[in-house]
């Protein structure tokens, strides 16, 4: 086991390299922000010169391949990090310099058991894309079809498991200082960019989850997935589709090729809505640089390492929150959330409508370009702290994939109108899945099912299994030792501040010595 010495040794190398960039200035102004991750700050910045604005992306790249992944996953989370922040942090580019091409064929060999030429016929040594968990190279089948190839970077499991392990002993110890630091949970957001992570790690489930968005979004023109060549794919290694087409943030380049950009843009916008409300399982990395248009102007989407879903109970109260607020009915709105259990029951459900209306009448029936996105975050996460609501991993990943979708779509067409757009669709979506015939069907379906049940069979599952709110059952989190479980608290938090001003002392003496 790492030793808490070890942690704080990097959390403070990591702390300097965010300082250099101003991203520890936030932190250390935040009012939420617990006394003791302050210090730690104002240690990790000791003799750094910070830029007036502070770029939180660039220090993430700066750190490393778990820093990028890290960032991220918080871009999910402005409740956590800030608006701010999290605006910056949708600009992180996942660029790293690239693997050695010999490693590369190594490892597809190594990967196959088999020599690559059996594999394919030539492999372009120039990759077109280098990220921090893999990379991507063009190349043609032993039959003569054009691919990508997708290959983990060798070694790279081993380094994000090591910073990861830090990250998670530094969210159980700010997670115990308890107050605001608590409600956010911090150690499930670590256990969620934990499971993401791993998931990337392994190519096969990515492959999959392109095969699952595929077959969900089948009926739906315009919009594809390139398929996959599951004989050249396994646990390091992935082969797909090569796409031809247009980076859809070129927009210059979709006007020359004659797109139809306010088509594009709300297509894109239905095919999130479509892929999130009716499948419950979307693409959660929609940035400008996984999607294309073709020269037919469909929209391939690429790179399915982050997925959501949502199950269909969720998917439900989404629909009707969504449609309640382009409608204006916050009552509704609010009552869901109690239904939900979003918002602990003491407190009242006319209050949280007012507090809704107040974000969400300045939205309705303007154009997205005369919305300020920053304000009204602003004013939901000012709702989640006045009414105590805990935060709901699943719908930030969905929320910030909502930002990424409404920024690419506002790129194609400025004047475009999202309440607009959603509302039909989700209207619809509510008539066929909550409306009278929807209603009647699940309730004979359950009543028959019902009645072919035993009645001590129903009582003993009932017993085992109570009924839930809407979250989704967080996963087990690992036990991480707090340091003052140890010694007892008063001798455990002097230790604490020891090792880190320690660690403070060192890291100031290796940037004085030109080592950072």
């Amino acid at each position: 086991m790492t030793r808490p010495a070890t942690h704080i040794w990097r959390l403070l190398k990591w702390g300097r390299s965010l300082a250099r960039h101003g991203a520890l200035r936030g932190i250390e102004g935040d009012l939420n922000t617990p006394l003791q991750v302050k210090r730690l700050a104002r240690i990790a910045r000791l003799g750094t010169v910070q830029p007036r604005e502070p770029d939180y992306a660039t220090a993430f790249q700066d750190i490393g391949p778990a820093a990028i992944k890290l960032g991220q996953s918080l871009a999910t989370r402005p409740d956590l990090v800030g608006e701010e922040a999290t605006h910056n942090l949708l600009t992180l580019q996942d660029n790293l310099p690239p693997v050695p091409f010999p490693e590369i064929e190594a490892e597809i060999a190594r990967s196959f058991d088999a020599p690559i030429q059996s594999l394919f016929a030539r492999i372009d040594p120039v990759p077109v894309g280098s990220a921090s968990i893999a990379q991507v190279h063009r190349a043609t089948t032993a039959e003569g079809r054009p691919v990508a190839v997708k290959v983990v970077r060798p070694g790279i499991r081993d380094k994000l498991a090591r910073d990861i392990e830090t990250y998670e002993w530094a969210a159980a110890h700010l997670e115990a200082l308890g107050g605001e630091a608590s409600r956010l949970r911090p150690r499930l957001t670590i256990a969620n960019f934990k499971r993401w992570t791993n998931r990337e790690l392994d190519l096969r489930r990515e492959a999959a989850s392109a095969s699952e968005l595929a077959e969900a979004m089948r009926g739906f023109d315009g919009y594809c997935v390139p398929s996959i060549d599951w004989d050249r794919t396994n646990g390091r290694v992935m082969t797909l589709e090569w796409i031809d087409g247009i980076k859809i943030s070129d927009r210059d380049a979709l006007v020359a090729a004659g797109h139809d950009l306010p088509e594009l843009a709300r297509r894109l916008v239905l095919a999130f809505l479509t892929q999130a409300i009716s499948a419950g399982f979307f693409h959660a990395d929609m940035h400008q640089g996984n999607l294309f248009v073709r020269a037919d102007g469909t929209i391939v989407a690429i790179d399915f390492g982050i997925m959501g879903r949502i199950d269909r109970q969720a998917r439900q109260w989404l629909a009707e929150i969504l449609y309640g607020l382009t409608t204006g009915n916050y009552r509704r709105v609010a009552e869901i959330h109690f239904e939900a259990q979003y918002v602990p029951p003491y407190h009242s459900v006319d209050e949280f409508a007012t507090a809704l209306r107040a974000v969400g009448e300045p939205m309705r029936g303007k154009p997205v370009s005369e919305l300020s996105v920053g304000q009204m975050l602003d004013g939901l996460f000012a709702i989640t702290r006045d009414f105590d609501m805990q935060t709901q991993p699943h719908l930030l990943l969905l929320q910030k994939t909502m930002v990424m979708v409404e920024g690419l779509a506002t790129s194609l067409d400025p004047e475009i109108n999202m309440w607009d757009v959603s509302a039909p669709f989700v209207r619809e979506w509510i008539r066929d899945e909550l409306g009278p015939e929807a209603a009647i069907a699940d309730r004979l379906k359950t009543d028959v099912q019902t009645l072919l049940r035993l009645p001590d069979l129903i009582r003993r599952i009932e017993d085992s299994f109570p009924a839930k709110g809407g979250a989704p059952e967080p996963p087990p989190l690992p036990h991480v030792p707090l340091m003052w479980e140890r010694r007892g608290a008063e001798r455990g938090w002097f230790g604490y501040f020891a090792a880190a001003l320690g660690g403070g002392a060192i890291v100031a003496a290796a940037a004085v010595a030109g080592l950072f």
